[in-house]
């Protein structure tokens, strides 16, 4: 089970984007990496292939690893530790390690 899913809001603890949050894009397993909405962005020069379609310099986000990632709590109001607990009907919850409080 990873700590970091898809939907979740993230701090970047790591780079240039260090302290800056984002919704995660989408999350690649096997590389380790994931995509946060507005981070880590590089331009790309792109051509006009359709008509409607505009060409030019285009910044796109590119991925970034996992373990320059924190999980966000929206209690302690900073990117903070995950710990898993598993409830009484059997299922596996994320909890902040700082407030306790489940994710």
């Amino acid at each position: 089970m990873l700590k970091i899913r898809k939907g979740d809001t993230v701090e970047i603890t790591k780079g240039k984007d260090r302290g800056k949050k984002g919704k995660v894009l989408k999350v690649f397993i096997s590389n380790g990496r994931a995509i946060v909405e507005g981070i880590n962005l590089v331009k790309k020069h792109k051509r006009k292939t359709r008509e409607d379609e505009k060409g030019g310099i285009v910044p796109i986000e590119m991925p970034i690893s996992l373990s320059n990632l924190m999980l966000f709590c929206k209690n302690c109001n900073r990117g903070r530790r995950v710990g898993f607990s598993i409830l009484k009907d059997g299922t596996k919850s994320r909890f902040c390690k700082d407030c306790k409080e489940t994710i």
